[in-house]
């Protein structure tokens, strides 16, 4: 996977260096084209994961992102009107993780976005302690994150 990765880059940095023009769009046009060209000449290879992990990479971070900006204007229009919206919590998250690493990146991914806050991980390993600013729902909350960050992330760290 590493290998077709540094690949892409050197594609990509190829096709900068054909074009003449050093600019971001030509080096992600370059990565584009450079992806589509390995997955072409990789098609009868039996380690294709490169090839459905960058999509998923690309999906989950504009997904993050999407999180992040939901989450800061909602702790934004808190901040700025005169009544306070927010209902704190603490919930007990049941994870699918395996190891170790995919606890500490789910919880720094958790703790990135506004309004939540990683308290404790469970002896056992296999549950996370969670302070929520927003909290309505304790149910919903589990299921949106396990439905949405942990699924994606784990799509791609496995």
């Amino acid at each position: 996977m590493i290998k077709n990765f540094l690949m892409n880059l050197l594609l990509s940095f190829i096709w900068v260096a054909l074009t003449g023009t050093l600019s971001y769009s030509s080096f992600v046009f370059g990565f584009i084209l450079g992806f589509f060209v390995l997955w072409i000449m990789n098609r009868n290879e039996e380690d294709r994961r490169y090839f459905y992990r960058l999509p998923k990479i690309f999906s989950f971070v504009f997904y993050f992102l999407y999180l992040v900006l939901k989450a800061n204007i909602q702790v934004a229009y808190d901040v700025i009107t005169p009544k306070y919206f927010f209902r704190p919590g603490i919930v007990r998250y049941p994870m699918n993780t395996e190891s170790d690493f995919e606890i500490n990146v789910l919880s720094t991914l958790i703790s990135l976005t506004p309004g939540t806050l990683i308290l404790d991980v469970s002896e056992d390993k296999k549950a996370l302690y969670i302070h929520v600013m927003y909290l309505t729902d304790p149910e919903a909350f589990i299921n949106e994150l396990k439905t949405g960050m942990e699924r994606r992330l784990l799509e791609i760290l496995r």
